[in-house]
C-alpha cells in the first residue's frame, strides 16, 4: 500500500512540474558589428521562432541614439521625448536590425561613454534598450551575444560568461527579457585577472590609459574577505573597466561590473574609495523607492568605509577623523527623503546608518548589526524608507530611537 501511494504521489509531483520542463526553448541572438568611423554600433537581434514572441515594446528614450531601423515583421516607432518601438516578429526565422550611437557627452565635456579607432567603452544596456516582452506562454529565450570587431581590434570584455570567441551567453533570472546589460569594453585592451572566492574578477582597460589594474586587484583582494563575510550573494564574474580623460572623471557600477576612472584614486585623501562603494552597490542590489534614494546610496557609502576599515586599511584615529568629516559636511541637511540625493546628505545617511549599527550592537549585545539589516533590505531587493525602519526594528527588536528622527519624514 505505502509502495503504491509512493509511485501515485511521484506521478502527481512529475505531472505537476511537466510544463516547466517542457517550456519550449527558442534561440535569441544578439550580433552587435562595431564601427568606429561612424561611432555606432550595428545590433541585429535574431529569433530562431518568431512566432515564439507576440511583441518586444522597446524603450528609446529620447529616441537621439537610435536609427536605421529593419524588421521582419512589423515595426512601429513612436518618436519624441519618450520614443517607443513596436516589434512584432515574422514567423520562423525574423531580425530586427539597428544602429545605436556609442560616445555619449556630459555637459562638461565629458564622455559617459566613448568609441575611438582603437576601442569603445559602453553600457549593454544602450546597445539593446530595455523592453516589455510578450511571448507565447511556455517559451524560453535563450540569449548569446556575439561581437564583430574592426580590424586589428584585439578582444571584448563583458561580465557575462564567455562561450566562445567573442561569444557570451546572457541569463538573467530575475528578466523576462534577456539582454546584454553592464559595462563593456573592446578594442586593444590591457588586462589582468584573478579569482576572488567564487568570483572571476578581470580588470580592463584600453592600453595607453595609464589604468593600474593590478593596484585595483590588491585592493579587492584585501577587502574581499569582508566583502563575503557581509554579502551573502557573490556573481559569478565581475569586470573592471577603466580610461583616462576625457571619460567621466567618476565611478558607476551596473550588471556585475563597474566602472571608475583611470585618474580616481583607489582611496580619496578622506580614507573611503569609490571603488569599494561600487562593489558595495554591485553586489548589495538594493532598488529603494518612494523617495528613499538615501538607503542604497547611504549603504554602499557606508560600507565603503566600513569594509576598508574592517579589513585593517584604516586605523581609529582615521576613522574617526572621517567621520568628524561625515559629521561636519552633513550639517545643514534637514531631511533624506528625495529621488536624488545630494552629497551632504549621503554623508548625513552614513552618519545616520553609523548611529543605527551602534543602537543595534548594544541592544542584542553584539549579537547583531547594520549587517544583518543589509541583508534583510538585499533579500526584499526593493526598498522603501517604512519597509527600512521596519526592517531595522525587527532586527532590533524593538523601536528605534535613532530612526524616530525628522530626517527620514
Amino acid at each position: 500500500m505505502a509502495v503504491g501511494l509512493q509511485r501515485a504521489l511521484m506521478i502527481a509531483l512529475l505531472a505537476l512540474s511537466a510544463p516547466a520542463w517542457a517550456a519550449k526553448k527558442v534561440d535569441l541572438d544578439y550580433h552587435v558589428r562595431l564601427l568606429p568611423q561612424s561611432d555606432q554600433a550595428e545590433v541585429r537581434l535574431t529569433l530562431a521562432k518568431g512566432e515564439a514572441v507576440r511583441s518586444l515594446d522597446f524603450d528609446l528614450g529620447d529616441g537621439s541614439h537610435y536609427s536605421d531601423f529593419k524588421a521582419d515583421g512589423q515595426w512601429l516607432l513612436t518618436p519624441g521625448k519618450a520614443a517607443r518601438g513596436v516589434w512584432r516578429p515574422a514567423s520562423d526565422n525574423a531580425s530586427l536590425t539597428y544602429r545605436v550611437r556609442i560616445s555619449h557627452v556630459r555637459k562638461n565635456g565629458s564622455f559617459d561613454t566613448r568609441m575611438t579607432p582603437n576601442w569603445a567603452l559602453m553600457r549593454g544596456d544602450e546597445l539593446v534598450p530595455p523592453a516589455k516582452l510578450d511571448q507565447q506562454d511556455g517559451t524560453e529565450l535563450v540569449a548569446r551575444l556575439q561581437f564583430e570587431l574592426p580590424d586589428g581590434w584585439k578582444s571584448v570584455e563583458t561580465a557575462w560568461p564567455r562561450i566562445g570567441k567573442n561569444k557570451f551567453r546572457i541569463d538573467n533570472p530575475s528578466r523576462l527579457f534577456d539582454r546584454p546589460t553592464g559595462w563593456m569594453l573592446a578594442g586593444h585592451l590591457g588586462s589582468r585577472r584573478t579569482r576572488l572566492g567564487e568570483t572571476e574578477v578581470t580588470v580592463a582597460s584600453p592600453q595607453g590609459q595609464g589604468m593600474r589594474r593590478m593596484d585595483v586587484l590588491t585592493l579587492l583582494t584585501f577587502v574581499w574577505p569582508q566583502v563575503q563575510a557581509v554579502y551573502p550573494r557573490h556573481p559569478s564574474k565581475l569586470l573592471i573597466v577603466g580610461a583616462s580623460d576625457p571619460m567621466w572623471r567618476g565611478s558607476l557600477g551596473a550588471h556585475e561590473s563597474i566602472y571608475v576612472n583611470a585618474r580616481l584614486p583607489l582611496v580619496s585623501e578622506s580614507g573611503s574609495s569609490a571603488l569599494v562603494r561600487e562593489l558595495a552597490q554591485v553586489f548589495g542590489r538594493i532598488n529603494d523607492e518612494q523617495r528613499s534614494d538615501w538607503i542604497s546610496e547611504g549603504f554602499a557609502e557606508y560600507y565603503a568605509i566600513e569594509l576598508v576599515r574592517r579589513a585593517g586599511g584604516m586605523s581609529d584615529e582615521r576613522y574617526q577623523a572621517l567621520q568628524a568629516k561625515l559629521v561636519k559636511d552633513s550639517q545643514k541637511v534637514t531631511t533624506l527623503r528625495g529621488e536624488q540625493i545630494s552629497p551632504a546628505q549621503v554623508a548625513k545617511a552614513v552618519v545616520l546608518l553609523q548611529e543605527l549599527d551602534r543602537e543595534i550592537r548594544l541592544k542584542t549585545r553584539n549579537k547583531r548589526s547594520l549587517d544583518d539589516v543589509l541583508r534583510g533590505a538585499m533579500h526584499l531587493g526593493t526598498v522603501s524608507t517604512k519597509t527600512f525602519v521596519q526592517l531595522a526594528e525587527s532586527v532590533l527588536g524593538e523601536s528605534s530611537k535613532v530612526l524616530d528622527t525628522d530626517l527620514l519624514q
